[in-house]
């Protein structure tokens, strides 16, 4: 698995509930640009429209070496998911008002796929706690650390 591009933001913006590998739509200039490394999901989620998944405001940068059939950057994609997962998410969605939110893209094999989160957003309060959670974190493993040297 070799990892192209991920949503750092994400797990610092959301509860994230459940998570799915999905593939996804591209075409030939896309994935020339996205091999280079010319890719960002930052602020990409996903919309269900007539049973099928697509990917929105997902960068994928403009192919250096393309002509003019060059790809248009943020163009929407198809993702391709099992029916029944599509009506999992579909529903969660609906039902309880949760987002889809994408947070990592990254190769298997030869084959693009796209982490994609079942989330909650979260409160500031919840933000602070997840702040204070993890600079404790930081300092235990700091203080783990130095007190193994001596």
């Amino acid at each position: 698995m070799k990892l192209v591009c991920q949503n750092k933001k994400a797990s610092f913006e959301y509860f994230i509930l459940d998570t799915f590998e999905a593939g996804i739509k591209l075409t030939g200039t896309e994935i020339k640009a996205i091999r280079a490394g010319k890719c960002n999901i930052n602020d990409a989620y996903v919309l269900i429209k007539n049973n099928k998944p697509y990917l929105l405001n997902m960068n994928i940068a403009k192919y250096d070496k393309g002509n003019l059939f060059n790809h248009d950057e943020f163009r929407t994609r198809e993702l391709l998911l099992h029916q029944h997962e599509i009506v999992k998410l579909a529903t969660k969605v609906k039902l309880e008002g949760l987002a889809i939110v994408a947070t990592k893209a990254y190769f298997v094999d030869s084959l693009l796929k796209i982490e994609i989160a079942l989330c909650k957003g979260k409160k500031l309060t919840d933000k602070r706690e997840s702040l204070k959670e993890k600079d404790s974190k930081r300092r235990i493993e700091k203080a783990l650390k130095n007190s193994i040297r001596i």
